[in-house]
């Protein structure tokens, strides 16, 4: 981080952190950081030039901005946009029209100020190109002003050598290890067949991935097993299931002096973690902390649940309408729980185009890849790009196979379609239909609701939280330190 840390150093360790896991003694206050627009989103923050030419924690984050930050590019007619992969284009499906239609749920319903908000998290992991950058832009490390991009403090671990998903930045000085929590590209980002930074440390499904969709040359990647405690550089790391999407894992470090961090990356916190012998036997010092969802309105039912209710809907469907087609809506990885629920209930395979059968094959699960068909016309059951599931695209869609089917139900699994007026009622959900084509948001999130988040932190009691989604803006970090606050107030201060 610093210029006087050699590459031979850990990355120094910060005296004291506040409530809100920045360090003490920053300069920096709501009024420095503007930029906010009211979106809560992630990456709107404009730097302060008061940080220029500061050497601290809290000044390589403010200038650095957020995780999602690197990700905007100057878009038509100077307005900012997302860059990311396309998964139309790996999945061999047609680019949808820009024109909005409705899509049957919340997320997809939702204006240009909520769409903002959902970038970069749960929402939209794979949203489709606006605009691919030049080969120029993309070989190296650097923002649009030619400056090279700063890691932010949260994605070092002080007192090591180590980074958390830091890939686009290019040579972190000091790291000499590079640990990605899991495969969707918002963490990944920066990785490619170009790779020559440093080993990468990752689980080894992860590592499997990185090999076969990005080309990362092998004697980088160091794949670590689960819940199996490695000795890097003096330090004792363990991987943990994160109950995200597959290969996930919680990162868990304890240093030489006692000092132990964890790390979440993505996660959805579940009464099992509660249990996980580490957590229970070492006090987390500081916890790296996905706050995705925290924010009371999002209490989302149990996976479960959410699951059973896309199972009986399609049951209902299907006895009305036998030659309905039935999609459901995915990440490049995740979501894989509801359409297996819905192929093991019916008993159908599924149809997949061949990248993404490639990749789920690459589990090596056999209950999964024992499912897969490679022909549309022989199953009912298609999996397409979340972002894919607009009313127009699937009756376009529809229209490729030739009255095979007459219908679709597609379902749109995603933590932003949540609605409190609904809760946990999921029969009250309403669907949009528009002729034959009827689309259901069903809240199955793969991140922690707020309630989660609130019994895993009071369950941990960690000294400090370091929150690594929504900080673009002090009111944000704000409402986050009062909950963490008060959990921690009720919980109690210590842990033996």
């Amino acid at each position: 981080m610093d210029s006087e840390v050699g590459a031979d150093s850990p990355l120094p360790l910060f005296e004291e952190l506040d409530e809100n896991g920045f360090p003490i003694a920053s300069s920096s206050s709501s009024d420095e950081v503007g930029g906010d627009d009211g979106d809560d989103h992630p990456g709107n923050t404009a730097i302060s030039e008061s940080f220029v030419g500061t050497s601290s924690f809290s000044a390589d984050f403010y200038r650095s901005g957020t995780d999602w930050s690197s990700l905007v590019e100057a878009g038509e007619e100077g307005k900012r946009g997302l860059v990311q992969r396309s998964l139309f284009q790996m999945w061999g499906i047609k680019k949808p029209k820009k024109e909005e239609v409705g899509s049957g749920s919340r997320a997809s319903s939702m204006g240009r100020k909520r769409r903002k908000t959902a970038v970069g998290s749960a929402a939209d992991k794979d949203r489709v190109d606006q605009k691919v950058l030049p080969r120029s832009k993309r070989k190296g490390f650097e923002t649009r002003s030619g400056r090279p991009r700063i890691c932010p403090f949260y994605k070092k671990l002080p007192g090591t050598p180590f980074t958390v998903d830091a890939f686009r930045y290019g040579r972190i000085e000091g790291c000499s290890g590079y640990f990605l929590s899991h495969f969707h590209y918002d963490h990944y980002g920066g990785l490619s067949k170009r790779w020559s930074h440093g080993p990468i440390y990752c689980t080894a499904l992860t590592a499997r991935l990185l090999t076969l969709c990005l080309s990362v040359n092998s004697l980088y990647i160091c794949p670590l097993e689960l819940d199996t405690e490695y000795e890097i550089e003096g330090i004792k790391v363990t991987m943990l299931e994160a109950n995200h999407c597959p290969g996930a894992a919680l990162l868990h470090f304890r240093l030489t002096d006692g000092t132990t961090y964890l790390h979440t990356g993505d996660f959805r916190a579940s009464k099992v973690m509660h249990s996980h012998p580490l957590l229970l036997n070492y006090r987390v010092n500081v916890l790296y902390l996905d706050t995705t969802y925290l924010n009371p309105k999002y209490r989302f039912p149990p996976k479960e649940d959410v699951v059973d209710f896309v199972v009986r809907t399609t049951c209902n469907y299907l006895e009305k309408q036998p030659k309905t087609l039935v999609i459901v809506g995915a990440y490049s990885i995740g979501k894989e729980n509801v359409f297996v629920a819905i192929s093991q209930y019916l008993k159908i395979p599924i149809y997949i185009n061949a990248s993404r059968r490639r990749i789920l094959q690459s589990f090596g699960w056999p209950e999964l890849s024992g499912r897969l068909c490679s022909c549309g016309q022989s199953s009912p059951l298609h999996v397409l790009p979340l972002s894919f599931l607009r009313h127009e695209n699937l009756k376009e869609y529809l229209g490729t196979f030739n009255q095979r089917f007459t219908a679709v139900l597609a379902f749109r699994p995603t933590g932003w379609t949540y609605s409190g007026t609904t809760g946990n009622q999921l029969e009250l959900i309403k669907p949009s239909s528009k002729d034959n084509i009827t689309i259901y948001g069903v809240p199955y999130s793969e991140h922690s609701s707020f309630t989660e988040l609130k019994d895993f932190v009071k369950f941990l009691r960690p000294d400090k939280i370091i929150p690594t989604v929504n900080v673009g803006n002090a009111a944000n970090r704000d409402k986050m330190q009062a909950y963490f606050s008060e959990w921690l107030k009720i919980s109690g201060t210590s842990k033996s």
